[in-house]
Formats: structure tokens, sequence, C-alpha cells
């Protein structure tokens, strides 16, 4: 059971680029994945705002309908909870073979990212639908290794599970994502997402990431980062600049940006990162061995 309607599941899949449903196979799962990693951003204006209200609010984006409704209308995804259950039910919509799992970011040993695989004849792939890799990624006995030097990512087996290694500004060494469960539920989706209230590293300024053809852009509280083949350039923006970013990179509207300033995140994104710094991550991905 899907949280869509066949008018809401075509209209998705028109903004996505499909006139007809894909092929289901990994073929078809890799256009749909593709197209979906440079049509949905990663962002979390939305949770900023539910986070900065004065009254307890539910947390945005779990809902599919409410999802893809506010995608279509205002050009935001979410974080990974949303992004990854979201992703799920269209896959799901469209026949494809997919389950909800669970992974660690950074490695931490906790579960604080959520993921999707899709399996075709008894092989697993990993669709990770707020990572936006680009590329879907063999989780079989295999390395992957994908070298495309403004999308990156390499993947392992490592005992009982997979090792996904990424490299994005701003950091300057890769950083892994481990898949550390499968075949979860909604219900864990959504308690992970409502535990992100007190710690994220996505609650207090804002961060944002777009897809282009040979490029990635961040706005990483009031910083933009431009990856291209060349490198990565960065960029102070002021207020203005921040909002006119938010709309001309990433594609909010202009409803939306209003919202988020009036609510206060505007301001906020201007504020020192007041969280704990990531872990530092050890080893080396495999190509790097």
């Amino acid at each position: 059971m899907t949280g869509f309607t066949k008018n809401l599941l075509d209209r998705v899949l028109s903004r996505l680029g499909f006139g007809e449903p894909p092929v289901i196979d990994a073929a078809g799962l890799q256009r749909l994945y593709a197209s979906w990693c440079m049509h949905v951003p990663f962002d979390n204006l939305r949770k900023m705002i539910v986070l900065n209200s004065a009254e307890t609010r539910p947390m945005p984006g779990m809902n599919v309908a409410d999802f893809f409704e506010n995608w279509l209308k205002n050009g935001s995804g979410a974080t990974c909870w949303p992004m990854a259950n979201a992703f799920y039910d269209l896959l799901s919509a469209l026949g494809y073979d997919a389950i909800r799992v669970a992974a660690s970011m950074r490695d931490m040993g906790i579960i604080n990212h959520g993921s999707v695989k899709v399996s075709f004849n008894g092989l697993d792939y990993l669709a990770d639908a707020s990572l936006l890799l680009n590329v879907i990624l063999p989780l079989d006995h295999s390395t992957f290794i994908h070298n495309d030097p403004v999308f990156p990512v390499e993947s392992e087996p490592d005992v009982a599970s997979h090792l996904v290694w990424m490299l994005t500004p701003p950091g300057n060494d890769y950083f892994t994502c481990r898949i550390i469960g499968d075949q979860v539920g909604y219900s864990l989706f959504e308690d992970r997402y409502e535990a992100s209230r007190e710690r994220s590293i996505f609650n207090q300024r804002l961060y944002a990431r777009r897809n282009y053809p040979g490029e990635l852009i961040i706005l990483w509280g009031n910083t933009r980062f431009s990856k291209t083949a060349k490198g990565v350039e960065n960029l102070e923006l002021s207020r203005d600049e921040l909002c006119n970013a938010l709309h001309r990179d990433i594609g909010i509207s202009e409803n939306l940006i209003n919202e988020w300033i009036a609510s206060g995140c505007l301001d906020a994104s201007f504020e020192p990162f007041s969280g704990q710094p990531p872990p530092a991550v050890g080893g080396k991905p495999p190509s790097q061995r």
C-alpha cells in the first residue's frame, strides 16, 4: 500500500522527465535514480521552519503525499528519513521490489540514516535518495568504484554489511556510511526522524544540496560550495545572495523561502555552528589502498 494516487504518480513521473513508467530492471532503476538525484534536492528548509516554530508541530515530509506535493509546488526535498521513505514509496508504487533500510552515517555505530534497497533476481542495489550519488550501488561481494570527478562514490562488503565511501564539500576526505539494517519498517523511520529534533547537524543552519550535470552545489550556513571537475569553489554570501541562491541554485519557491525567513531561519544560518564536529573517518576507500 503506497501513498500515491494515479494523478500524483503521473505528476511526479512527469516532473522527473518520464512520459511513462521506467522498466522494472536495473537499467530502469538507474534511469529513475539518476533523474531523482538531479531533480530532488536534499535540504532542511521545512525541518528548520518546524524546529523554529513557537509551537510543537509535526515533522514535515514523512507523509508521502505531503512530501511530493511540497516538492512539486515548492521545489524542496527533505532530510534523509522522509527522502528515503518517499523514494521507497515511489519505487513500490511503480512495482519495484524495494525495502527500507537503516544505516550509520560516518559508521558511528548508531542508526542515523535511512536508505533504500532494490532487488532484481537475488541481487540487491542501494538507491540512496538523500546522498544523491547519481549511481545505484550493487551490494554483492565485490568492490564498486565510480570515478566521477564531481560525484565519486565507492562501496565494498565489510563483515555482514556494506560500507559506502563518498567525498563531498566542505570536507577534503572520504567519509563513510555503513548499511547496518535490513527491511526496517516505516515506524523506525518515523521514530528516528522524530528523534532528530534533539540531535542532528541539520537542525540549526541551512543545508541544501542540488546535483547538476558536471556540478554539485551545496549551501551550508551562508557559504555556497560549487564542485566541478576543476575543483571546489566556495563563496560567503550575504542574506540577499543566500536567498537568491536558494531560489536559483536549489530551485526553492519564493513562497517557501519567505516562510523560512519569517521563522528566523535565515538569521540562524548566519550564526556559528554550535554542534559537535563529525568524527574523523579511519581508513581509506578501496581506490586509495
